[in-house]
C-alpha cells in the first residue's frame, strides 16, 4: 500500500506548521523527484511572474501570457525534435493520456503492460466500449516492463497500438522505445507516458508517435501544465475526442462544429494555465541550458548509483539489480530483508532522508540538486537499521500477505478486456 498517496492529516486542514516549501526548498536529504519535483528557482520566477501579468489583465499583459504557453510549445519541441504544431499544452499527464484514449477511436485493441501506472491504464478502459479500442493486458513475463520479443509474441492483426511508460515508476527501467516502434512497425501507434524519464535522462523520443509528460516530477516545473505531442505521420489517425473550443479554426462560428485546428491544437479543450505554462518552458529551457537529458541523465545516474551502493553496503537488495547502465532511469528501489518497510520508511524519514515507499520496497529518486551530503544521510540510517536491532524478522508488515510487485496479477483467458477493471498495483 502507498501510504504517500494522501498528506498528513495534520497537514490538510491549516497546513504546514513551518514555512512553505518554496521558501525553505527541499531537505538536503529529499530523494524523492519521482513522487514530486520541488518547484525549481527558474520555473518558480516564471510562474510568479506570469501570475504577476494575470493579476493586471491589461489587454497587453494577456497578449503576454498567451505568448508565454507559444514559447512553452516551441521550447519543448527543441527538447522533443518535434515542430511546434506537434505539440500542445495539457492539464497534466492524465488528462493528456484521456485526450489520447478519446482520440483514438476503433474498432482495434490496444496492449498495455499489466505493471503500466494506473495512468495509463484507467483512459483506455474507459473508451473501451465507448468508441475506443479494447483493451489487452500484458503480463511482463515476471518483470514489470515489455520487451521487444515480448510485444511480438503479442502483437495479433487486431493490434493497433502499444502504450507504455518510458520509465517504470518503481524499477527505473528505461522502456527500449526505438525497439519497440521496429516491432510495431509504422502502422501501429506507439504512445508513451513519459514522466518518469522526461528531464532525467535521454528518452528515444523520436520512437513515440505520441508522447504525454507533465511537469512536476523531474523537470521541477509543478502542477497544471502537461506536453502532448502528436506527431504528424498519426494525426490524421486520432479524432478530436476531447477537442473543444479552443481546438477549432472558427470557436464562434455560426454554426458548430467548426474544422479542427491542424497538429495537437485540435484536441485541446479550452485554453492552458498560462502560469503553470510559463514554468513549464522555463523548467525546458533550464534544462537545454545546461546541456540537456544527457548532461541532467548523466549527473543524476552517478547520484543513484552511489546511493544503491551504499545500500548494497548494508546488505540491501536492488530491484533489478545488474541491469545495463542506460537501462536504469533516476530510479532504484531497494529493500533490507528481515527488516519492516515501514520502519525502514520511517526511519530514514526522521534522518532527514524522504524517499517512497512501495509495499517492500524504498523508491530512491534523487536529481542534479541532490547534495552529497545525502549520500551520508542516507548511509548513516542505514547504519542506524542495521546496527540499531531493529530487525523483524519479517519483509512485510505484520499480518500483510506478500505480494511481489513484479509477478501480481493475473490476466484472462483471452486477455482482452473491454469494460471490466482490473485492480492495478499502486506505483
Amino acid at each position: 500500500m502507498n501510504d504517500q498517496i494522501h498528506p498528513r492529516a495534520s497537514e490538510t486542514a491549516a497546513g504546514p506548521a513551518t514555512a512553505p516549501a518554496a521558501a525553505r526548498g527541499p531537505r538536503a536529504g529529499y530523494l524523492d523527484h519521482a513522487r514530486v519535483g520541488p518547484l525549481s528557482p527558474t520555473a518558480a520566477a516564471a510562474f510568479a511572474a506570469a501570475t504577476g501579468l494575470a493579476t493586471r489583465a491589461d489587454p497587453a499583459d494577456l497578449d503576454r501570457l498567451f505568448a508565454l504557453g507559444d514559447a512553452a510549445r516551441s521550447s519543448a519541441a527543441r527538447l522533443l525534435e518535434a515542430r511546434p504544431h506537434e505539440i500542445a499544452l495539457a492539464p497534466s499527464t492524465s488528462n493528456g493520456l484521456f485526450t489520447v484514449a478519446a482520440a483514438l477511436q476503433g474498432p482495434g485493441t490496444v496492449l498495455v503492460p499489466r505493471a503500466e501506472f494506473p495512468a495509463n491504464v484507467y483512459p483506455w478502459l474507459r473508451f473501451a466500449g465507448r468508441g475506443g479500442p479494447a483493451v489487452r493486458l500484458v503480463d511482463p513475463d515476471g518483470r514489470r516492463h515489455i520487451t521487444p520479443d515480448l510485444l511480438r509474441r503479442n502483437l495479433t492483426p487486431d493490434v493497433t497500438a502499444l502504450t507504455v511508460s518510458a520509465v517504470d515508476s518503481l524499477t527505473g527501467h528505461v522502456a527500449p522505445l526505438a525497439a519497440l516502434k521496429e516491432v510495431l512497425g509504422p502502422d501501429r501507434l506507439l504512445v508513451v507516458d513519459a514522466i518518469q524519464g522526461l528531464g532525467a535522462v535521454p528518452l528515444e523520443a523520436d520512437a513515440a508517435d505520441i508522447l504525454v509528460s507533465g511537469g512536476q516530477k523531474w523537470l521541477r516545473a509543478g502542477w497544471g501544465a502537461a506536453l502532448l505531442l502528436i506527431r504528424d505521420r498519426c494525426a490524421e489517425r486520432l479524432a478530436p475526442g476531447l477537442g473543444g473550443w479552443a481546438g477549432v479554426t472558427e470557436p464562434f462560428a455560426a454554426r458548430h462544429p467548426a474544422p479542427p485546428l491542424p497538429g495537437a491544437a485540435a484536441h485541446l479543450a479550452t485554453n492552458p494555465d498560462f502560469p503553470a505554462a510559463a514554468a513549464l518552458g522555463a523548467a525546458v529551457d533550464e534544462l537545454l541550458a545546461e546541456g540537456g537529458p544527457a548532461a541532467t541523465g548523466a549527473r543524476i545516474r552517478v547520484t543513484l548509483a552511489e546511493l544503491l551502493d551504499r545500500a548494497r553496503q548494508a546488505g540491501a537488495e536492488i530491484l533489478l539489480d545488474g541491469i545495463g547502465h542506460r537501462e536504469r532511469a533516476g530510479i532504484g528501489a531497494f529493500r533490507l530483508p528481515g527488516h519492516d518497510p515501514v520502519t525502514v520508511h520511517r526511519t530514514l524519514e526522521a534522518a532527514g532522508v524522504i524517499t517512497t515507499r512501495r509495499d517492500e520496497w524504498i523508491r530512491l529518486s534523487p536529481h542534479t540538486s541532490t547534495p552529497a551530503a545525502a549520500v551520508e544521510l542516507f548511509a548513516e540510517a542505514l547504519h542506524t537499521l542495521t546496527a540499531g536491532g531493529t530487525r523483524t524478522g519479517a519483509s512485510r508488515t505484520a499480518g500483510s500477505a506478500r505480494i511481489d510487485p513484479l509477478t501480481a496479477g493475473g490476466t484472462p483467458a483471452d486477455g482482452t478486456l473491454t469494460l471490466q477493471e482490473p485492480t492495478c498495483p499502486t506505483t
